[in-house]
């Protein structure tokens, strides 16, 4: 049940006192790179006077501009002849975020992942098949490595390629995979294409879900195709990449490792600290890490710590689902929008398909959502008055949730962008 049952069911008091003896090595460290040794100096901040976890809150945040600004080597800690490998983010948002890594750095990572994976079952008996992309991602090397430390058989197949994954499924008896949520979906239906069928026809009995944001109603839906249990994870470049955060075979909630981590939940407006229980910016802070420790990094990311205990014994405390991004939230005529919100509520519906795209545009001064959703082939087939009852009630279901009235277009299968990384939800073609 346990990968390490001493670190996982730690108590509490004994948690935070690992937390707080980690945090002085990692500020002392911290020191040496260019720009927390300068920050530290302008704030003539002693680290020693940070005594206790609440003294958090007297460091600096840290931001992904901070990294790009100080492009490559600003956050260094060591020298670069200790460094073993370097990561990035996608740089979909601006240029790329780098994360050099020591040895240490990546056994204490894969250790992490090995732990998130053991904890949902995975054994070294089990045959695991890695759909993501390999290189500077990080979510392909990060669970490739925890894989191999449980003892598993890793198939690095790479992302894409749908045919070449269920033959490879299917010749070698994979049972568990590491897939994005949407191309989870978009692969169910190359499996009823090729007339596979996922629960009779191949050994599947485990996922694991990440770098995207998706909807519990998504998750069941995955689940309910390929007859596996699926299981949520977080992580981001900045912070290793996958293995930060990973959800227990209670599947409510996704155990931040605090031995590795601290964690904070605060408002992005006014930056102050929110409670337990109340949603807010996700806040992150390195307590192993040699190469480029990172202090208070704003992820961008909102959810919020679940409160009280988890049923599977482990004291590690839990965030919700990752709702979405504070700079991927829509506002459109005056109310705030997630990609997830529609999401959720279009994976409700009925003879939806496995892919949609939401498209804002102005016109004259007001500005107009149309939501382009895939449906099943067989709307297209006939009586068209099916297709427009399902338009109909496709709107009405999304009125009831972001209180406006999108304009839908229904699409047959496979129509929309494809992408074998995550998937581009919105575009927004308003001027400012």
């Amino acid at each position: 049940m346990y990968w390490d049952q001493k670190i996982e069911t730690m108590e509490r008091g004994e948690l935070e006192k690992l937390q707080l003896a980690r945090l002085g090595r990692t500020l002392e460290r911290a020191k040496q790179s260019e720009h927390y040794g300068r920050l530290f100096g302008q704030m003539k901040l002693a680290t020693e006077k940070i005594r206790t976890l609440a003294d958090v809150q007297e460091l600096p945040l840290t931001t992904k501009d901070d990294l790009r600004e100080l492009w490559p080597y600003g956050f260094l800690a060591c020298s670069r002849d200790e460094l073993v490998r370097m990561h990035s983010s996608s740089g979909t948002t601006g240029r790329a975020t780098v994360i050099f890594h020591t040895a240490s750095d990546i056994a204490a990572w894969t250790d992490l992942l090995a732990r998130s994976m053991y904890m949902t079952g995975m054994r070294r008996s089990d045959v695991f098949q890695n759909m993501m992309t390999y290189g500077l991602f990080t979510g392909g090397l990060g669970f490739h490595y925890g894989a191999e430390k449980i003892g598993a058989l890793v198939i690095p197949a790479g992302a894409g390629n749908s045919k070449r994954q269920i033959q490879l499924i299917r010749d070698f008896e994979t049972t568990a995979v590491h897939i994005i949520p949407s191309y989870a979906l978009h692969l169910s239906t190359v499996f009823e294409e090729t007339g596979c069928d996922p629960r009779r026809d191949t050994k599947l009995r485990l996922a694991f879900l990440g770098a995207e944001p998706h909807s519990e109603k998504m998750r069941r839906k995955i689940e309910a195709f390929y007859g596996f249990k699926a299981f949520n994870s977080y992580g981001l470049s900045e912070m290793n990449g996958p293995g930060m955060a990973f959800e227990c075979p209670e599947q409510n909630g996704m155990h931040i490792w605090e031995d590795n981590f601290i964690v904070e939940i605060i408002d992005p407006e006014t930056l102050k600290p929110l409670p337990d229980g109340e949603e807010g910016e996700l806040v992150t802070t390195t307590l192993l890490r040699e190469g480029m420790p990172i202090l208070r990094y704003r992820t961008k990311d909102l959810t919020r710590i679940i409160p009280g205990p988890c049923p599977c014994g482990r004291t590690h405390r839990r965030i919700e689902r990752i709702k979405g991004r504070t700079d991927d939230m829509m506002i459109l005529k005056g109310v705030n929008i997630f990609p997830i919100q529609i999401e959720k509520k279009l994976m409700e519906v009925p003879g939806v398909g496995t892919n949609f795209l939401i498209i804002l545009d102005r016109e004259g001064y007001n500005d107009q959502m149309t939501v382009k959703v895939e449906v099943r082939k067989e709307y297209f087939g006939g009586d068209l008055s099916q297709l427009e009852t399902l338009r109909r009630r496709i709107v009405e279901e999304l009125k009831s949730d972001i209180l406006i009235s999108p304009k839908v277009d229904l699409v047959e299968p496979d129509s929309l962008p494809k992408s074998e990384g995550k998937a581009k939800r919105v575009i927004d073609n308003r001027k400012d």
